[in-house]
């Protein structure tokens, strides 16, 4: 296909060199040998009059053409992607296809489990891939890797439409057996005891409670630190340790551990978990229909 003698095969192919500056890294994940891509790349500086990615060292840097074309070349593929891929009707007992996401375990625990439970019976050919948080989740999303976020409202993307699933509340949990704490926890506690804290990625990003504190000026003492919210429960029975954790996660975990509830000393603004999709995904039909088996989850499950 071709716009104005510009094959647009070949803006694939620059979208991919653009986000991998590298050409042999490029070829694997276009599938195509690596004097192939250097081809493409030789008449896409052709047609545009310019080296796009210059080689400096080891790594290929855009040129500033290239780095102000970078977003409007995703948006024209994505806009084609969404064109192509989404049908006009969508029956759930007979598609087939994968739905990709990222949430939190946290949110898996709550809510996905049940929703999955739901789909398995009213679309069994749906296959629902569930990627953990990390730090390019919003990136992805941009880029139309996942069909939906599940995050935190104050953690979403800015240029995309995004839909409130359900609040939530936290609190402090403690092993049943740690004298250190009665019924209730004063501030001065909170603050003196050691916590166990999750942070997620490689760049080690916050929690929400994290945020909170941080933004506050609020530094606990952090003894143990864990890749998500399910590791934390078990890393408290047997020890001295607290814990500040989703009301709701916590209530599931009291009835499979020997764990307490207590009120939480200081008060946290409400989290507000939210859905967001790519904005060209918005009228999808399959992705609608999951939009509104997780509203029905919701109510079902009053969250």
């Amino acid at each position: 296909m071709r716009f104005q003698k510009l094959d647009l095969n070949l803006l694939v192919v620059l979208d991919v060199l653009l986000e991998e500056r590298s050409v042999s890294r490029a070829a694997n994940r276009l599938n195509l040998s690596q004097s192939a891509v250097s081809g493409n790349l030789a008449r896409l500086r052709e047609f545009f009059d310019d080296d796009l990615l210059a080689q400096i060292g080891r790594s290929m840097v855009p040129t500033p053409l290239a780095e102000s074309m970078a977003e409007p070349v995703r948006d024209i593929l994505m806009q084609i992607q969404s064109t192509i891929e989404t049908k006009p009707s969508f029956d759930p007992s007979s598609a087939t296809r994968a739905i990709r996401l990222h949430a939190s375990d946290y949110v898996t625990e709550v809510l996905l489990a049940r929703a999955i439970a739901k789909a398995r019976v009213l679309a069994p050919g749906i296959r629902v891939e569930i990627d953990f948080m990390d730090d390019m989740v919003l990136d992805r999303l941009g880029r139309g890797q996942v069909d939906f976020l599940l995050t935190p409202d104050n953690f979403t993307h800015p240029d995309h439409p995004k839909e409130k699933l359900f609040t939530d509340s936290h609190v402090v949990v403690v092993w049943e057996g740690n004298r250190q704490v009665g019924d209730a926890i004063s501030f001065e506690q909170y603050m003196a005891m050691d916590h166990v804290q999750v942070r997620f990625g490689m760049k080690r990003s916050p929690s929400f409670d994290q945020w909170f504190m941080q933004r506050f000026g609020y530094a606990r003492k952090a003894a143990v630190f864990v890749p998500d919210f399910t590791t934390v429960p078990s890393m408290l029975v047997g020890t001295d340790l607290l814990a500040t954790m989703h009301t709701r996660l916590a209530k599931l975990y009291v009835r499979r551990m020997p764990l307490r509830i207590l009120p939480l000393p200081i008060e946290f603004p409400v989290l507000t978990e939210m859905i967001q999709w790519h904005r060209h995904f918005q009228r999808d039909p399959a992705l609608l229909w999951f939009r509104q088996l997780l509203r029905e989850c919701v109510a079902e499950q009053d969250l």
